[in-house]
């Protein structure tokens, strides 16, 4: 089990500048759902984007303390124009 803060300490270590919001989605501490801004992914496409958040939290998926996640990401001029921001 891991906890929200830590899941967002795992992926503010690899990305500094992101705002994350943690969710988890059954209580149980291995199910979440993060919502990622960061200006590191201006340029890429989603699929790229999501590959920076799973290899922040690459060992935590590894050895199955996180066994689902749920991820958006953001840049934050994208962010800026959701209506959930």
């Amino acid at each position: 089990m891991i906890s929200p803060q830590q899941v967002e300490a795992m992926i503010k270590a690899e990305l500094p500048d992101a705002q994350v919001q943690v969710q988890d989605l059954t209580g149980g501490g291995d199910h979440y759902q993060v919502t990622v801004v960061s200006s590191h992914f201006a340029g890429k496409g989603l699929v790229q984007q999501h590959q920076l958040v799973y290899g922040a939290l690459g060992q935590a998926m590894s050895t199955e303390a996180i066994h689902a996640l749920a991820v958006k990401t953001y840049t934050p001029e994208s962010w800026q124009a959701t209506p959930a921001s």
